[in-house]
């Protein structure tokens, strides 16, 4: 299992919608959080092993409505 982070910047007004469509449409979003500064919203994903991620990202993410932007952070390792 991996985990990767995206961040998010919305069309004008779309943040909530767009957050409310990555928890309800993808399954493998475990959060989202609305964020301040450069980005709208942050996600958090556990993907299988063998998933692209880069396709994950592209057509699962990228195509929520309200998505204008996306940045993409890979975890290597949780510190608990």
């Amino acid at each position: 299992m991996r985990t990767i982070f995206v961040q998010v910047k919305c069309a004008l007004g779309r943040a909530y919608a767009t957050a409310e469509q990555a928890i309800e449409s993808i399954e493998e979003a475990s959060e989202v959080y609305s964020t301040s500064g450069e980005f709208d919203l942050i996600m958090k994903f556990h993907l299988a092993d063998d998933v692209d991620i880069g396709r994950f990202v592209t057509s699962r993410v990228q195509t929520l409505d309200g998505v204008r932007e996306t940045f993409t952070l890979i975890a290597f390792k949780a510190f608990a």
